[in-house]
């Protein structure tokens, strides 16, 4: 899952998409992983004690960008990022939410929650899958440098829909 949210964030520089990061009760759960804050240089943390992310700050942040789509991926998938979304759709967001991209503490709790995200109405993806899509054509501006990021190595990922299957 770290190896997808670093892709993403890298990724994002590169097209030049904005991103918000929020952290989850920094007294008690720690800041961002060193993996991913290395690569978030220059962009602001909101912290929060909701489990939504979408407090009042990262709304009115949210507003002044004017985009009507989210991609979402971080942890936990049944908590923080499921109340996310629900809260995105019911805003009239279109959100993305990168399987590769979320995790829970137990694969049934990410599984579960992936499949009520998908009954709500968000688009379940892949980080290569999304990436490919924003780009659009191989002639997309920065392609190279997106394309060289979705070739790195990867650690073999968890089929969600394996654990889906069984439900």
């Amino acid at each position: 899952m770290q190896h997808g949210c670093s892709i993403l964030v890298r990724a994002a520089k590169c097209l030049e998409l904005p991103v918000i990061v929020t952290e989850q009760y920094t007294k008690v759960f720690g800041k961002t992983v060193p993996e991913l804050a290395e690569h978030l240089e220059g962009v602001e943390r909101y912290e929060k004690t909701m489990f939504s992310m979408v407090t009042p700050a990262v709304e009115k942040e949210m507003a002044r960008l004017n985009r009507r789509q989210v991609v979402l991926f971080g942890i936990e998938a049944h908590v923080c990022v499921l109340q996310t979304a629900l809260d995105l759709i019911d805003r009239g967001y279109c959100v993305w939410v990168v399987v590769d991209g979320v995790s829970s503490s137990r694969p049934t709790e990410r599984a579960v929650a992936l499949m009520r995200l998908s009954k709500a109405g968000a688009m379940l993806t892949t980080y290569e899958s999304l990436l490919f899509e924003l780009m659009g054509n191989a002639k997309a501006p920065n392609f190279k440098a997106v394309s060289a990021l979705i070739k790195e190595p990867r650690p073999e990922p968890e089929l969600p829909f394996m654990h889906m299957a069984a439900l």
